[in-house]
């Protein structure tokens, strides 16, 4: 499982290490790791041309001693001073020591333009905002250019808190991270700036606390909560979902839910809707019902929602049942908040950005710029655990704790239908015994990587996804 801590944890854990350490040893670490992956992006370091953008601060001391290493391997190395006067001094000292020169600003054109590398040194975790003008004119060399860059710590502009970007920022190829990640660096809008991710172990593991901000399950992670049916098992102990969806002019969303439950571990699917017959025609395993969700007969979770269009009575029945459910599309238009902040047992509701803004009332572009306070807020407001569909995934539960963020995902999932089959598969997970947490959870992963499985790089569509999940399982259960 990969982690990421907030950056007063992540100075704490520091502050707490330094102290069992020589001066300047966690700095020695970081530079001997950041100048290692410089070497290993460049492939030959000697006679290559490398760039420094330093600010003030130990992300610019990181540079300069990773810089003073490469130039002592045969690089020609020079370093942009963006604060001189706030210059980590040891860094500085240690990179002339070495032979580095360095370059004022407004002479940093020509120099970043002839590069073969450059090292963003210039705002560490506790910046905020975007970049100050003399930085982004240089990072905007280097795009100009299509020089590779190499982040230090994460990319600066970014928020590392929250993955936000609020003005220019940094675009790297790669970004070195010490210790642990950042969530800036698993969250979007974030992520797209930090590249490829290589996290340099400096020996935080020891101090870190048990609960990080944020986890991102893996595929041992994933395989170790698929539900698995014991010898005795028979198809109701293994769990029925109800899938609650579709409507006279969206039967399609219906066929798609019960796409992905089929697929998602419980032993049996009920349906209940007016698309009956498409249902039918396409899965006749299924168990339907035309007596709406009260009386269709006992399942462990409900799914509501997904093409239901205006039927406010299904939404309510399935809120008031007393199992958990999982609330998507329609259905979060037309459950009560009332009524779904009372429920006693689990609730998973599953909104794209436009249907989370709606929820919360704001615009969609700031659920997409703040996307961990997005899940966050919405968890709280609804007493509810919130899966904020998009690029990464987030997982928020009410209690709070550690927010999941799942990026196993591509872009040809976004086409019709694909979100109904998420939330198929993530009701099928409830109903097997999974928390609303991992549920959702497993289901994201589990989707994304259907997803990727079956387009292969080439459009696909909700079925084909839904198809590739028994795949993804396997892929999982098997590695």
């Amino acid at each position: 499982m990969r982690t990421a801590y907030s950056v007063e944890t992540v100075r704490t854990a520091e502050r707490a290490l330094m102290a069992r350490l020589p001066e300047g040893a966690l700095m020695q670490r970081a530079a001997a790791g950041l100048a290692v992956a410089c070497a290993e992006l460049l492939g030959r370091v000697y006679g290559s041309r490398i760039v420094l953008l330093v600010g003030s601060g130990d992300n610019g001391g990181d540079a300069l001693y990773a810089g003073a290493r490469l130039a002592r391997r045969g690089a020609g190395v020079a370093a942009v001073l963006l604060a001189p006067e706030r210059t980590h001094a040891g860094g500085l000292a240690a990179f002339r020591r070495a032979g580095g020169r360095t370059v004022d600003p407004a002479d940093g054109e020509e120099t970043v333009l002839r590069a073969d590398l450059v090292v963003d040194g210039i705002v560490g975790i506790g910046g905020t905002g975007g970049l100050r003008p003399d930085a982004e004119r240089l990072a905007g060399f280097a795009a100009e250019a299509r020089v590779p860059v190499v982040a230090v710590d994460l990319p600066s502009g970014v928020e590392a808190d929250t993955g936000e970007v609020r003005g220019a920022a940094v675009r790297a190829d790669l970004t070195v991270t010490f210790g642990t990640h950042k969530p800036a660096l698993l969250i979007d809008p974030a992520r797209e700036y930090a590249g490829s991710v290589r996290l340099v172990d400096i020996g935080l593991g020891d101090v870190l606390p048990e609960e990080p901000g944020l986890e991102a399950l893996q595929h041992v992670d994933v395989a170790a909560l698929l539900p698995v049916p014991g010898a005795e098992s028979d198809k109701y102990r293994r769990g029925v979902v109800g899938i609650a969806a579709g409507s006279a002019r969206y039967p399609g969303a219906a066929v798609l839910a019960v796409a992905g439950a089929l697929r998602g571990g419980a032993g049996a699917v009920r349906y209940v809707g007016p698309a009956a017959d498409a249902v039918i025609a396409r899965f006749p395993e299924v168990l339907v019902s035309d007596q709406g969700p009260k009386h269709a007969g006992r399942v462990q979770a409900w799914v509501v929602g997904p093409g239901a269009g205006d039927d406010a009575s299904v939404v309510g029945e399935v809120v008031s049942a007393d199992v958990p459910v999982l609330i998507d599309a329609d259905g979060l238009r037309l459950a009560d908040r009332d009524a779904v902040r009372a429920r006693t047992a689990p609730t998973l509701m599953t909104p794209h950005a436009g249907e989370a803004a709606a929820l919360l009332g704001v615009a969609r572009e700031e659920v997409e710029g703040a996307r961990l306070a997005s899940a966050r807020e919405l968890a709280a407001r609804y007493g509810a655990t919130v899966l904020l569909k998009g690029s990464t995934t987030l997982i928020a539960d009410a209690a709070g704790g550690a927010v999941r963020v799942n990026s196993t995902g591509t872009g040809w999932l976004a086409t019709a239908g694909s979100g109904d089959v998420l939330s198929g598969l993530a009701g099928s997970l409830l109903a097997a015994g999974l928390s609303a947490l991992d549920a959702g959870s497993v289901a994201a992963y589990l989707h994304g990587l259907a997803g990727r499985l079956a387009s292969d790089g080439a459009p696909v569509g909700a079925h084909d996804v839904a198809e590739a999940v028994v795949r993804a399982w396997r892929d999982v259960r098997d590695q």
